[in-house]
């Protein structure tokens, strides 16, 4: 069984930074494609990041596009998210999960993490 556990939320100002990081354990990592998805009070899930396996796709929203990057690193079983230039709705629970089949789409991701609380004051 494949397990997620994030890490790396936090509260900061507007215009501040953050990296999430999201270690996996009890699969093939190297095989895995990574998602970073994001809920906000009274909204629903919205996908923010995907990275495939290999490295060669990745996709993002356009609300981050530009202030936030998704990398893995293989050999540690570990995939981050790196958020610059944070705004206010930004704010959500951050959720990492993976999938072997490469998507930008939740219902396609067969693990997910608990979540951590991402915050961001104005």
């Amino acid at each position: 069984q494949v397990h997620l556990v994030e890490s790396g939320g936090g509260l900061v100002q507007a215009g501040g930074s953050l990296r999430l990081s999201c270690a996996v354990s009890g699969g093939t990592f190297s095989s895995l494609a990574m998602g970073w998805f994001r809920q906000a009070p009274g909204k629903e899930r919205e996908f923010v990041a995907a990275l495939s396996w290999s490295h060669i796709s990745t996709n993002y929203a356009d609300s981050v596009k530009g202030r936030f990057s998704i990398s893995r690193d293989n050999a540690k079983n570990t995939a981050y998210l790196q958020m610059d230039t944070l705004k206010p709705e930004d704010t959500a629970v951050y959720y990492c999960a993976a999938t072997r089949i490469y998507s930008v789409m939740a219902e396609r991701y067969d693990y997910w993490g608990q979540g951590t609380q991402v915050t961001v004051s104005s």
